[in-house]
């Protein structure tokens, strides 16, 4: 029984020293390899998605410097929780950028949420789909989507969706 509880302790020691020194998504992307200009650039999604959850890193294994890599940063929060997603595809001295993040709300409905974008920025268009189930707001750049589903009186899923080209 003394064997057993040593194992379960260590085990548990070991998860939670994991989740305290666990990488940052720039810093992944540098020890695998991927391109400096996008690893410049997932650090600065890092820094302004406020990504601190658990980062996963997919590259590619024999030479992750020249094709697309995938992040991935998952949160929770006291009510719900989000995943970050963004694909970096490498190209020269250049670094096409997509992102999605989802979210999950479960104090919110979709309506409310609505309204305080549209507060946010009023110029923003709001298209309305299924009886109230699904609705898409585009700001006037199109910069992003961002579809809100609602699933209960008090719970919203909102995927936001980016595509960047930067210094093109």
């Amino acid at each position: 029984m003394n064997h057993f509880f040593r194992i379960i302790v260590l085990t548990l020691g070991g998860l939670i020293a994991n989740i305290v020194i666990a990488d940052t998504l720039e810093n992944e992307a540098q020890v695998r390899g991927i391109n400096s200009v996008c690893s410049s650039y997932i650090g600065q999604l890092e820094e302004s998605y406020d990504l601190n959850g658990l980062n996963i890193t997919f590259a590619h294994s024999s030479d992750p410097s020249l094709y697309p890599s995938l992040h991935l940063s998952n949160k929770k929060y006291n009510n719900g929780s989000s995943v970050f997603s963004a694909t970096l595809s490498p190209d020269g001295e250049y670094c096409y950028v997509s992102t999605v993040t989802v979210t999950q709300i479960n104090t919110q409905n979709c309506n409310d949420i609505t309204m305080l974008k549209v507060a946010e920025d009023p110029t923003v268009n709001v298209t309305i789909y299924a009886d109230g189930d699904f609705s898409i707001i585009t700001p006037e750049n199109n910069i992003y989507q961002l579809i809100l589903i609602n699933n209960d009186e008090n719970s919203c899923t909102l995927t936001e969706s980016r595509m960047m080209w930067p210094g093109r």
